[in-house]
């Protein structure tokens, strides 16, 4: 089998008669971290409600591992190794810490060494502290830790974040980079939508700039790194 693991091809979407995505092209390999970047209200989220299936493709392909997913519902997607930390966490509020990662537990890739409520744990310390408390009861950045961890528990072929380290504080915001830093060298394949170009720089493989559903631009960190240019153009850094 090819390492391409997701590949999306002339991808159209809609909100009713509202056009938002205009033929994206994208495709991430087997243990890369790649990026969707822009600014606001330029398609990011869309592209990643249309691969999840809960804003379906009106035109174009998504292929996962070889397989047409776009006409599949959104809990297929997610039993076939696609998990997402949604913008806003969204975890239960009502149940514990523990039982938010026991509820999506599942080793959806046949790892042979599988993320474990206690895997989960060990990554996030934080997170074991506090395993008892409802969801409610946790710091913005803990629901990340929570939402981070639940997408894991998962074992997911693929892990999307959208708006990775929104609305956190600069040391949880940093505690979030180290953590995706070492999923990254555990040969997670992740992609990640954030506003801070600089570190995604440090942390991803390849970048595609959406702008007006669009690609814009595609290219390596080193590419992206040397071109600030687009930097300005696009991303408004």
């Amino acid at each position: 089998m090819s390492d391409l693991l997701l590949k999306i091809e002339g991808l159209q979407t809609a909100y009713g008669q509202s056009q938002v995505l205009f033929g994206i092209d994208l495709e991430i390999r087997t243990g890369e971290v790649a990026t969707l970047l822009g600014r606001n209200g330029m398609g990011k989220t869309t592209t990643v409600r249309s691969i999840m299936g809960l804003t379906p493709a009106t035109g174009g392909k998504i292929e996962l591992r070889g397989k047409r997913i776009e006409r599949a519902e959104p809990d297929a997607i997610g039993r076939a190794g696609v998990a997402l930390v949604p913008e806003g966490r969204q975890i239960f509020p009502n149940l514990t810490v523990k039982e938010n990662l026991v509820a999506f537990a599942g080793n959806r890739n046949g790892s042979r060494d599988p993320w474990t409520v206690e895997k989960v744990f060990a990554l996030f310390p934080r997170l074991a502290e506090r395993a008892a408390n409802m969801g409610n009861q946790l710091s913005g950045g803990e629901q990340q830790m929570l939402a981070i961890g639940r997408a894991l528990a998962t074992n997911p072929h693929l892990m999307i974040l959208d708006e990775a380290t929104e609305g956190l504080a600069p040391l949880i915001r940093e505690e979030i980079w180290e953590c995706l830093a070492e999923l990254r060298r555990a040969g997670q394949t992740i992609l990640v939508i954030d506003k801070y170009v600089e570190r995604l720089i440090r942390l991803a493989d390849r970048h595609t700039i959406i702008e007006r559903g669009r690609v814009a631009w595609q290219g390596t960190s080193a590419e992206l790194d040397a071109d600030h240019g687009l930097w300005h153009r696009y991303l408004g850094v």
